[in-house]
């Protein structure tokens, strides 16, 4: 099979795993107990409490630091639209009317849905909707801020991605991302499975089955979600690619072995009411924190505030995790920490 074939194969699979998904962004309640707890925090001693307010935060930073009459952003991968019409109400509450958020999606069905989103809301006159895939993009205008939401590790093409968006920035602009930086396909590395592997093997039967495979797993999987679309499809590469084309004004990394555990395919099977889960969810997040802050693991995942290659200033970075510490070798084997009790 040619790679273009391969390539387009990839393609239809991503419309038809996406078309019908009104949430795409939707988690388990453990998930929210985990984040409200331990990740809030980190988020908050940054100005922002979570996804929605980091956009909202640094995007009209942007604005305020814009020379234009009305302003430009764009969404890359924006999907349904739903994080983009929140970010335009967003910036309109905050005193803001002139701008527009371009949002580009290979995906018709969902910028349909976009549309309707953003007419329901009174905003469709502040939204383009563009059908393109990102993997051959070619950007003719110039952004103030540019916003990538989830979207970056199902791109197979950064280098170009992130080379149009490098000249696409205006010089005070802002690329904002919330993504998924581990190993492709969203598996664990060696010095990672082996921690899950060991906790899997604490857990009765009934928090080992995978709702999203409608499985069993007595013995975990560590599943390649790379196989048929672009989930994950380079996710291990996203933060050393976007390291060679800009510099860094925040970074937060976080999470590792805690994904297993409080993600759509597991997550479910844990009660954010029930003092045992909670306590089991406690102990990964110590494990995972003690791990990465050692560099004997690295972040899964992390928010972004990137900014051109001249830029001057100094990088933001939660404990001292910079973007450098946070990068793994995928030539090393990796260590294999032992679970502590």
């Amino acid at each position: 099979m040619s790679e273009r074939t391969r390539y387009r194969l990839r393609i239809a699979a991503e419309q038809v795993v996406f078309e019908g998904q009104t949430e795409v962004h939707d988690l388990p309640e453990i998930f929210h107990y985990w984040s409200n707890r331990y990740l809030r925090p980190k988020f908050e001693s940054f100005g922002f409490s979570n996804p929605d307010d980091f956009f909202l935060t640094f995007a009209a930073q942007s604005l305020r630091d814009s020379t234009q009459s009305a302003p430009t952003l764009l969404s890359i991968g924006s999907g349904n639209c739903d994080t983009e019409v929140r970010l335009a109400l967003g910036l309109q509450a905050l005193g803001f009317a002139d701008f527009t958020i371009e949002c580009i999606d290979l995906n018709a069905r969902m910028l349909a849905r976009g549309r309707e989103l953003a007419q329901s809301a009174g905003l469709v006159g502040q939204f383009r909707f563009v059908e393109a895939d990102f993997n051959r993009l070619n950007l003719s205008r110039r952004y103030d801020c540019v916003v990538a939401n989830q979207s970056l590790h199902h791109v197979v093409e950064l280098e170009h991605l992130f080379g149009q968006v490098s000249t696409a920035l205006l010089p005070h602009g802002r690329f904002l991302v919330s993504d998924m930086i581990g190993r492709n396909g969203h598996m664990r590395w060696p010095e990672a499975l082996v921690l899950v592997e060991e906790l899997w093997a604490s857990l009765p039967e009934s928090r080992k089955y995978n709702h999203q495979l409608r499985r069993l797993e007595r013995e975990f999987v560590n599943w390649d979600n790379s196989g048929v679309g672009f989930e994950g499809v380079r996710a291990q590469d996203v933060l050393p690619c976007m390291a060679r084309c800009f510099k860094f004004e925040l970074f937060v990394g976080y999470g590792n072995v805690i994904d297993i555990f409080i993600d759509r395919s597991f997550g479910p099977n844990f009660d954010a009411e029930d003092p045992a889960d909670r306590a089991f969810i406690d102990k990964v997040h110590a494990i995972d924190e003690a791990a990465i802050h050692a560099g004997t693991l690295t972040p899964t995942h992390a928010v972004i505030v990137a900014r051109s290659a001249d830029f001057a200033g100094a990088t933001r970075c939660w404990n001292g995790l910079t973007p450098e510490r946070a990068i793994r070798d995928p030539a090393t084997s990796g260590v294999r920490p032992a679970v502590q009790s």
